[in-house]
């Protein structure tokens, strides 16, 4: 097995346990330009690697979630606070929100919008015709009936 062989395959258990790339790399004796390099030139190896980082990110939740159990046994309480917040629904964080919503009645022409809207919302935008995007900008556009914003008459001569 050549030495190049054998410094990738310790490149990758490195990455196993260690899922940082540097540190992988300096316990090989390679610089990180070179580690970047075969993962471009060598796709199996890019593989290889990047699969070595998912176990070593196994290995390091796994490591995490123990040495929490173990403070949680010893009585730790952030780390109980932490346990229950994240594993338990009932010491989740909560919003809660308040609103109180008074009777309140739609005059008949905010009813016409509402309705007005809900159709068009209905509609694909290949339905929505030429006429009805022009009623739709003369409802709801205050210059549009019969004069531009300087007060002057409108192309169509609606004054």
């Amino acid at each position: 097995m050549k030495k190049n062989e054998a410094t990738r395959k310790l490149v990758i258990e490195q990455l196993r346990k260690t899922p940082i790339v540097e540190a992988a790399c300096q316990k090989a004796g390679i610089s990180r330009m070179t580690y970047y390099r075969w993962k471009e030139d060598d796709k199996e190896f890019a593989k290889q690697a990047e699969e070595a980082i998912l176990d070593g990110h196994k290995l390091v939740n796994d490591l995490a979630e123990s040495q929490l159990i173990g403070a949680v046994k010893d009585r730790n309480l952030p780390a109980i606070m932490y346990w229950l917040r994240n594993h338990h629904p009932g010491y989740a964080n909560k919003l809660k929100i308040e609103h109180s919503i008074e009777d309140e009645t739609l005059t008949p022409e905010q009813e016409a919008v509402v309705r007005e809207a809900l159709r068009l919302a209905a509609l694909n935008p290949a339905e929505l015709t030429n006429s009805n995007q022009e009623q739709y900008e003369g409802n709801n556009n205050p210059g549009a009936h019969g004069s531009d914003d300087q007060g002057q008459a409108s192309p169509s001569g609606d004054n």
